[in-house]
């Protein structure tokens, strides 16, 4: 079963991508924070993450980095607010597959989600 570590300062949004993902058959661990994130990422065998750019305790970038110096092919998708797509591009140098827009259509975000995990 395809693994999916969620990263997100929301609760809301934590919740709603589990649930979406969980009922399309992926095995599903959040994370509120970045030390959390990559604690969850280096116990866990982790197919894919979706990972938003700006939360407590580290950013999105510097989680990225991290995660693709232990994993170099795992596809890391970020997900921000409109107004940072500046990160984006830093984000895509170091080897994000994909990038969501907040607020984002969640059935987009499942498809794209599932496109990339199924490519890796």
């Amino acid at each position: 079963m395809t693994h999916l570590l969620i990263v997100d300062d929301q609760m809301g949004i934590r919740m709603l991508l589990q649930e979406v993902f969980e009922q399309s058959g992926y095995t599903v661990t959040v994370a509120a924070n970045g030390p959390e994130a990559l604690e969850k990422f280096e116990s866990n065998t982790v197919d894919g993450v979706l990972l938003d750019m700006k939360i407590p305790g580290m950013n999105g970038i510097e989680i990225l980095k991290r995660m693709k110096q232990q994993q170099p092919d795992i596809p890391v998708m970020m997900m921000t607010a409109y107004g940072e797509l500046n990160l984006i591009e830093e984000a895509k140098k170091l080897g994000a597959s994909h990038y969501f827009i907040k607020p984002f259509d969640i059935f987009e975000v499942r498809s794209a989600v599932i496109e990339q995990l199924k490519a890796s």
